[in-house]
């Protein structure tokens, strides 16, 4: 109990790549540059969205919500791992370590609701045009998103519960370059299969039935273009949902190849690679996305780098 008690006030040693210490400097500039990225694709989309009128919809306010995610996601995580990689030290203290898995648990758990929420979105807009206004008023909008907010938090409160509570005896060695759930189980020295069976299950019913509701969505958001006799019409329908279904590819691919899995299988290398994807380069990605294919978000920032243009010239 003592040296538990002890550990438990140890910084935590975040070994990341320091096996490959060629790789740190490389890794650094590149992880730099893609956090700014993130940052500016993700901040532009909330104030477009927010700013422009004509990106008033419950389409783009679930996407700055998304957008607000990716933020916040990137950030729970990218500044220690610059850290990390910048200099000797690669340690992060017990609280921070606590703090940091909560905090990206619960911004995963909330992305995955709120994916689905955007897929239902879809389907109203495209499946039940005349009754959408009435489907998804302003008031539901800001209920089902605060809903997903909450939802994403409390599953987080008992998913990160269940890792740290397992006793560690000491051991405070992280093999990756932040606090995540399979790699902190890892330090347990005790049997936790009861916990790597609750944790499935949480991960299980967080991704899969999400993902499920979304596939089944889009099967009758496919039927409904089928049956649009305008080629142009039907094509607009499928641009508008071929954004959502390229994010939802990326995020669910990793997370479910990760979280659907006992922790004591394991692979640090495979998880560190999936980490990096689902951790940095879909929050980057996502932004680009929304904004390369779709028309409205690339006409509102040309009206807002315009605006800005003619007020700076005056």
């Amino acid at each position: 109990m003592w040296i538990n008690n002890q550990s438990s006030l140890d910084d935590f040693i975040l070994l990341g790549f320091s096996d490959h210490p060629w790789l740190e400097t490389p890794l650094f500039v590149i992880f730099l540059v893609a956090y700014i990225f993130a940052l500016f694709g993700n901040i532009s989309i909330i104030l477009v969205s927010r700013l422009d009128p004509q990106l008033d919809s419950p389409m783009y306010f679930f996407v700055s919500n998304l957008s607000l995610l990716d933020l916040c996601y990137t950030t729970s995580t990218v500044p220690q791992m610059l850290v990390n990689l910048w200099g000797p030290e690669k340690t992060i203290s017990y609280s921070g370590c606590v703090t940091q898995l909560y905090i990206f648990l619960a911004l995963g758990s909330t992305e995955c609701i709120l994916l689905a929420i955007m897929a239902f979105d879809r389907y109203a807009a495209i499946c039940k045009p005349l009754h959408y206004p009435i489907i998804m008023n302003q008031r539901r909008c800001i209920n089902m998103a605060a809903g997903t907010w909450i939802s994403g938090f409390a599953n987080s409160l008992v998913q990160s519960t269940l890792t740290v509570v397992a006793p560690r005896c000491g051991q405070r060695v992280i093999d990756h370059f932040f606090c995540e759930v399979p790699a902190l189980l890892k330090l347990a020295c005790i049997d936790t299969s009861v916990n790597e069976a609750e944790l499935n299950v949480l991960g299980a019913l967080l991704l899969l039935v999400p993902l499920t509701f979304i596939l089944g969505t889009y099967m009758f958001i496919a039927r409904a273009v089928m049956r649009i006799c305008s080629a142009e019409s039907r094509w607009k329908a499928f641009n508008t949902c071929a954004s959502h279904l390229v994010v939802v590819s990326l995020f669910y691919f990793t997370a479910i190849s990760m979280y659907v899995q006992p922790p004591s299988s394991y692979s640090r290398d495979r998880g560190k690679i999936m980490a990096l994807f689902y951790g940095i380069v879909t929050p980057t990605l996502n932004p680009f996305i929304y904004t390369l294919r779709n028309k409205d978000v690339k006409a509102a920032l040309r009206r807002a780098l315009t605006k800005e243009f003619w007020i700076r010239t005056r």
